[in-house]
């Protein structure tokens, strides 16, 4: 988009087409995760254990929660950048700042919150409370 910018001819075909592409790529990942979370959900249902069921409804919490906090800030960072025209530059580059950088660093919280002894020293950390 910052080349495209510097264009002194019409971009409107461009532009259309990069939004075309952007919702397709999302709205496509979107109906294939659903899809599979459909599935995965009727076999755990399916399991006779209370414990194996909550084990892999965990799993895929975490799983739902990475996938959003990476699909979140992408729409949001190009969506900003897209339509942003008064957005000051300083917000563009903070918004894709935090696209690169919150994503990898909340992997290993979502994952390593499932560990009982990491879960306890988050709430430690962050409650001040002891286990």
């Amino acid at each position: 988009m910052a080349v495209l910018k510097l264009v002194c001819a019409d971009t409107r075909i461009n532009r259309g087409y990069g939004l075309f592409v952007a919702f397709s790529v999302v709205g496509f990942d979107i109906v294939v995760i659903g899809i599979s979370y459909v599935m995965i959900l009727r076999a755990v249902l399916q399991l006779p254990s209370g414990e194996a069921r909550l084990k892999a409804f965990g799993t895929c919490a975490s799983h739902i929660c990475v996938i959003l906090a990476l699909y979140i800030p992408a729409l949001f960072t190009f969506l900003t950048h897209r339509f942003g025209h008064h957005v000051p530059r300083a917000v563009h580059v903070m918004f894709a700042n935090v696209y690169l950088l919150v994503p990898p660093m909340l992997n290993p919280i979502i994952y390593g919150v499932r560990t009982k002894q990491i879960r306890d020293r988050v709430i430690q950390g962050c409650c001040g409370k002891e286990p």
